[in-house]
């Protein structure tokens, strides 16, 4: 972080002022934490202010401090690293095993203390998991709150800037301060060009910014006067303040040249301040470096190089020179005011780094790299550590190159970096590859994005198909890579074209039958369709005769599951045809969560349609799998947002209304984090509108809906479940019934041309139904009476009940308590299902029949399940049926 600054600060009043609030807060009894960031140009003094505030949270808080630096920002996770192992090397390996707990496996990787293992973990479960680290190291080193100080964070790498701006998010919950220091110019330049997400601090409630300002005439004045003696005239310091533009450390540098040069600092001397202040920055730097020597000029340019943790013994190699000559060397820039400490040595400023490297020739530069890339590999550190010198030595047709950067960016992937390993793939394009090696360093490259820019993967992936040199088991993995990218970037048709195209030119196997299964996937998820029913055909065709002796017959008969679901077909079917799908009830091996070669689909088709057919046992069985496999994983983006929906998706089916809820809004939060627009966004706010209906909720159904804009034009993806069906539902809550009608009518449309007529997935007939009672009766009772028979035919006891509650509606009295009856008797077989539905068979049953003991079951079932509509109800007839006795 620096030393402590041996001068008093000057007009810091207001800064210091901030940092000591903060740092009460902090230390108070309420522990407070909070955000403190002190901004301003290169020498303005943010270094000495953190300074000062560690010496204000001395003995009464945990201080942890790290600094960023001009040539390590390609390093991920390096000031993460500074920050926390300091901490961390206080203990043994097997009690920091105990510390991390389950997030030892996807974060002591990006922490460099153990060698990744399991799949590639998600960057937000790296983040989640240095949260939890940070929470129980400061839990466990004192219970002391906890001080984050980090210096130059717009030289930050962009993993732990993006942990930080996450991090802070929480402050407010937490008794952390994080004081932060940047260049403004520098952190929005290094924001622009990150493709990572969420690199921005937030602003929250305990954010407090403070920009820093240059020192007035009068300050720098009293900064001359205290070096140089009250002697100094005025004319001299107006000069200094001229001179240096009134920046704090430009002024210090100039007045210790004036004690150098022992200058008389009166007017007659003011003259030579000018030149004098040159020599502290850019070519006047340069100039004084090199007036030291030879040796000490290239000893300083392999300094500059290493940037941070300068070993002598290192640079000296680099220099190419020995110790004694290093120690030598050091001695002079020490003495020069151009570097501080010992071993490791450092730069007195940043400023002075930056004139250094950049001051030195642009080969003698490349040469260095490469040397100091030579130097890590051989002291065995991996590619991952030498990357940063790789990045910057000239493309040379060096096929050893290529594979390093390969090899690096393999590692980077591996601790979940993924932009690491994106700059090292596109410089190995640079150098280039040879022709044989490109397409796999472009489908490399397509895979390193796939998370962070489906555009960009598409972009590579399509380059790397278009040219020789990819196997065949390459290009069929590239191609269904490509299409899930595709469909992530809202382009499904596009995805289930290239998989065609693809298939057609794929000898018959287990290839080619993996790019059918995509071909169907995607196809099936498009919210349009062309031709739904032959393509459901065709399946059908495809899977029926399949036993699911491997993984490609395994993802067909999931497909085939899914889609005869959607359909309405028999349910006994579905669900032998997820048994024939799963290993011995689970998903097999290479077709699991977080296994990559299928992706997360198929597992997640296969849940969905066990809870539309009434196997919710076995869906809470595997969606609670899939949230577990997620957080081991790592994989706390979208992929455990959706894992949550599901969850949330069992317990509305069940009748667990509130549960839902809880389990729906964490999936909304959870997503939130990633991006908006996100197909998990469409998928929870859905259900969650749907869960707040059944509640009786129907403003904060509303917000949900404009908040997350549910609504057309809906997304190019179906959405779970039929999205224009909820909406219609929410409008008749609302009294809307034209707009209601409009809606379900348009949904009946199009899903009656794709033949989907499960009335539980996609309620569309009975709410229109329900909606034309009093409009539209006789049209009313023929949609009730078509959904009973799509009922019948599926057969779950919940459609069925559902579709004669509805039929109900337009049967004289006498006939309607009888199919209300039978309705109850189909909802109430299984205890833990649709109890939702239940209630509102029973109420509606008990209104019919005016029974006061079926109305009092009711609003008890009612409110056992968090449907206080339908209680409010309950207890409202069984009110109006004891004034009519």
């Amino acid at each position: 972080m620096g030393m402590k600054p041996s001068r008093p600060l000057y007009e810091r009043e207001p800064e210091l002022a901030a940092a000591a609030q903060a740092v009460d807060a902090l230390c108070g009894a309420q522990a407070s934490g909070g955000l403190l960031v002190f901004s301003g140009e290169a020498g303005i003094g943010k270094t000495a202010l953190l300074a000062e505030v560690r010496t204000m949270a001395a003995g009464r808080c945990t201080v942890w401090s790290a600094r960023g630096g001009e040539t390590v920002t390609s390093v991920p996770f390096h000031v993460v690293r500074q920050l926390l192992q300091p901490a961390l090397d206080q203990f043994p390996e097997d009690e920091t095993r105990v510390l991390f707990g389950d997030w030892y496996e996807i974060t002591a990787p990006a922490l460099g203390l153990a060698e990744p293992t399991g799949p590639q973990p998600d960057p937000q479960g790296v983040r989640d998991g240095l949260d939890f680290v940070v929470g129980r190291l400061a839990s466990r080193l004192s219970h002391r709150p906890l001080l984050l100080m980090v210096d130059d964070a717009h030289w930050a790498d962009g993993e732990s800037l993006a942990w930080l701006a996450s991090f802070t998010a929480r402050l407010s919950e937490l008794p952390v301060l994080v004081v932060q220091a940047h260049r403004p110019q520098e952190l929005a330049e290094r924001n622009a060009a990150l493709s990572a997400a969420h690199t921005e601090p937030p602003g929250h409630k305990g954010l407090v910014r403070v920009a820093l300002r240059a020192l007035t005439p009068d300050a720098t004045a009293e900064l001359v006067r205290a070096a140089l003696g009250e002697h100094a005239d005025d004319p001299f310091c107006r000069e200094v303040w001229a001179v240096t533009g009134g920046n704090p450390y430009e002024a210090v540098e100039l007045v210790a040249k004036v004690q150098d040069r022992e200058l008389p600092p009166v007017e007659e001397s003011a003259g030579m301040l000018r030149e004098l202040g040159a020599s502290a920055r850019g070519s006047g730097l340069v100039a004084r470096l090199e007036r030291l020597g030879t040796n000490a000029n290239r000893f300083a340019w392999a300094a500059a190089v290493l940037g941070t943790d300068i070993s002598q013994e290192v640079a000296a190699t680099l220099a190419g020179m020995s110790s004694a000559e290093a120690a030598d060397c050091t001695a002079r820039l020490r003495d020069a005011r151009i570097v501080s400490g010992f071993d490791p040595l450092e730069f007195v400023h940043p400023l002075i780094a930056t004139a250094v490297y950049r001051s030195i020739p642009p080969a003698n530069r490349t040469a260095f790299h490469g040397r100091a890339a030579w130097a890590i590999t051989r002291a065995g550190l991996g590619a991952a550590a030498a990357s940063r010198h790789l990045l910057e030595v000239h493309p040379d047709d060096d096929q050893e190159l290529v594979a390093q950067l390969r090899e690096a960016a393999g590692q980077h992937l591996a601790v979940g970096a993924p932009e690491a390993a994106r700059r090292c793939l596109e410089r190995a394009l640079e150098e280039p590859p040879r022709p044989q090696d490109k397409a796999a360093v472009l489908y490399e490259l397509g895979c390193a994005t796939l998370l962070s820019s489906p555009p960009t993967t598409v972009q590579h992936l399509r380059a790397a198909l278009d040219m020789p040199g990819l196997g065949d088991d390459l290009r069929i993995d590239a191609t269904f890579r490509l299409a899930a990218a595709l469909a992530h970037n809202n382009q499904l048709k596009e995805a289930a074209i290239s998989l065609a195209a693809e298939a057609s030119r794929t000898a018959p196997g287990p290839g080619l039958m993996r790019l059918q299964a995509g071909h169907f996937l995607w196809e099936g998820m498009q919210a349009v369709e062309d031709d739904g029913p032959a393509r459901s055909r065709r399946l059908s065709r495809n899977a029926d005769h399949l036993a699911g002796r491997d993984n490609a017959e395994r993802a067909l008969l999931t497909l085939r599951a899914f889609d005869a679901m959607l359909r309405g077909e028999n349910a006994q079917l579905v669900v032998d045809l997820c048994e024939r799908a799963l290993v011995n009830g689970h998903p097999a091996r290479g077709l699991g969560w977080t296994d990559t070669e299928w992706g997360f689909e198929l597992p997640t088709l296969v849940g969905i349609t066990y809870a539309f057919t009434d196997q919710l046992d076995r869906a809470e069985e595997l969606f609670g799998e899939a949230v577990r496999a997620f957080e081991i994983s790592g994989w706390s983006g979208a992929h455990l947002a959706f894992a949550h929906t599901l969850l949330g998706l069992v317990h509305r089916r069940r009748g667990r209304l509130a549960e839902a809820e809880g389990f729906l809004r964490e999936g909304l939060r959870l997503a939130d984090r990633v991006g908006s627009g996100l197909p998990v966004h469409w998928d929870a706010a859905c259900l969650l509108i749907d869960t707040l209906l059944a509640r009786g909720r129907i403003s904060e159904a509303r917000l949900v809906a404009d908040r997350y804009d549910f609504g057309a034009p809906y997304p190019s993806a179906m959405v779970l479940p039929d999205g224009p069906c909820v909406r219609g539902r929410l409008l008749l809550a609302e009294g809307r019934t034209e707009e209601a009608i409009a809606e379900l009518e348009a949904a009946g449309v199009a899903l009656e041309a794709r033949e989907r007529f499960n009335v539980v997935w996609a309620p569309w007939a009975c709410d229109l139904a329900r909606a034309l009672v009093d409009v539209d009766p006789a049209r009313g009772a023929r949609l009730a009476a078509g959904a009973r028979v799509h009922a019948e035919r599926f057969g779950t006891d919940t459609a069925i009940g559902e579709a004669l509650r509805c039929v109900a509606l337009f049967a004289p009295p006498e006939e309607s308590e009888h199919l209300l009856s039978e309705a109850v008797r189909h909802l109430e077989r299984t205890p833990t299902t649709s109890v939702y539905e239940h209630v509102l068979a029973r109420l509606d049953h008990g209104i019919a029949i005016g029974s006061a003991r079926e109305l009092a079951k009711a609003q008890k079932m009612a409110t056992a399940c968090g449907a206080e509509g339908l209680a409010a109800r309950a207890q409202q007839a069984r009110a109006s049926l004891r004034s009519s006795e």
